[in-house]
């Protein structure tokens, strides 16, 4: 396919994705009272969908490294859009979360697939702008999300925020299943004892902080079945996980960190902007636009900053202005001094997602490309959820918001650890259209 055919789907298919998941936020009022659910039911719409996503981004992405990329986008995007259609005509709240838990079966397909397909279009030293354009894509969505979603709500209804993706999805799914993918020669066996142990493992930690404090029993089932998966892994000769190096590992981990510092400071953030400082949600709205605003510019920024100084130092800086806007938020409460937390927490995300993805998917091999993506997608479906799930523990502590930002805040920061251990600035500059300057750094002549 087409390298600029091939980004346009990427991009689609995480704005989909991505957009389903803010518009749920604003549909989930509408839709108890319509199907007089109770808030657990509720509950379980979003639920539902993380548990099934979490446990199945790994394999799917292995599913893509076996039988192509686009093919199972193509695949992911059809059921994804033929489930969002079922839940607009859902007669009742056990429907809804049954096309939930399907929907997050199909997303677990295609999202591992919008990144892998990059890795097989462009090659590595041109994969920093495609990442740009695809998170600051995923970065307008998420601003506009709740802004649309409120909009169909308050007009048409709840069911009319689902009937949104049908068409893009089933377009592109459709177009991609025309694709036809290059033949793998001598696939590697599918390891499918590792994929349930590591489908378990993953589904029963995210059900552990989605029910604090019933956690015990599903996290100690991911305790065991997460040992016995290391065991496996150990031993199999087909491991469903490549060996990855310490750059993959440490942006893995500064993706769960970042991603579960943002979360948990929107979260807690909610409550000091309309609770502790009594601003309506409109005003919280507009205080912490320059979050969505500066996390879409910092995308294309980051490009720029990954060529010249390396993913170390970019990702490494943008932690920091991370921490300390989450710090500045936990410290203040004038609005221009808001504003600048959340510009500075939009900077800080916006450059770390970039930084961090592009060193995930750019040091992964070509036949491994799925399976790095769905690593990259495991890590921001994760953090998010245990972002939240300490905002909620420390806010259970007390009123005051300040101690539970600074444990976000320390949570960030532990990030910017872990960037020691990304790559520097490569030493062959290769532009983003693929054109080598045919020239290496050397030391000046004195």
């Amino acid at each position: 396919m087409n390298p600029r055919l091939t980004l346009a789907s990427s991009v689609v298919g995480a704005v989909i994705v991505a957009f389903d998941g803010t518009v749920l936020t604003v549909a989930q009022p509408s839709l108890q009272r319509d199907l007089d659910a109770s808030f657990a039911q509720v509950q379980w719409t979003s639920t539902g969908y993380l548990i099934a996503v979490a446990g199945l981004l790994v394999f799917a992405g292995r599913l893509g490294d076996r039988h192509g990329h686009h093919r199972l986008f193509g695949i992911g995007m059809l059921g994804f859009g033929a489930a969002s259609a079922g839940i607009a005509l859902a007669p009742g709240v056990g429907w809804v979360i049954g096309l939930r838990v399907v929907q997050g079966v199909f997303g677990a397909l295609l999202q591992p697939a919008t990144l892998g397909m990059l890795r097989a279009a462009f090659p590595p030293d041109r994969l920093r702008t495609p990442i740009a354009v695809r998170t600051a894509a995923i970065g307008v969505s998420a601003a506009l999300g709740p802004l649309l979603g409120g909009a169909l709500v308050a007009g048409p209804g709840w069911r009319a925020v689902f009937l949104l993706n049908v068409v893009p999805a089933l377009a592109l799914g459709t177009l991609a299943l025309t694709v036809r993918p290059p033949r793998t020669t001598d696939p590697a066996r599918l390891d499918l004892l590792g994929a349930l142990l590591l489908a378990l493992t993953l589904a029963c930690l995210v059900h552990a902080l989605v029910a604090l404090p019933g956690w015990l029993w599903t996290g100690a089932t991911a305790a065991v079945t997460g040992t016995a998966f290391v065991r496996h892994e150990r031993r199999t000769a087909s491991p469903l996980l490549p060996t990855t190096g310490a750059p993959v590992r440490s942006a893995l981990g500064m993706l769960v960190t970042a991603s579960a510092a943002l979360s948990g400071m929107l979260f807690v953030g909610t409550f000091l902007l309309q609770d502790a400082l009594g601003l309506d949600p409109f005003r919280s709205a507009l205080v912490s636009l320059p979050l969505a605003a500066l996390m879409v510019a910092a995308a294309p920024t980051c490009a720029v900053l990954l060529r010249r100084i390396g993913a170390r130092r970019t990702a490494t800086a943008a932690t920091a202005l991370l921490a300390l806007g989450i710090l500045v938020l936990s410290r203040t409460s004038a609005i221009p001094l808001l504003c600048t937390a959340f510009a500075l927490v939009g900077v800080g995300f916006g450059t770390v997602m970039v930084a961090a993805t592009h060193v995930v998917v750019r040091e992964a091999a070509a036949e491994s490309a799925g399976v790095a993506g769905g690593l990259q997608q495991t890590a921001m479906n994760v953090g998010p959820v245990l972002g939240v799930a300490v905002a909620t523990a420390l806010l259970g502590t007390g009123d005051n918001p300040g101690p539970a930002l600074s444990v976000l805040a320390a949570l960030a920061l532990a990030g910017a650890a872990l960037g020691r251990a990304l790559p520097g600035r490569r030493e062959t500059t290769v532009n983003d259209l693929g054109d080598s300057k045919g020239r290496t750094r050397v030391p000046a002549q004195r």
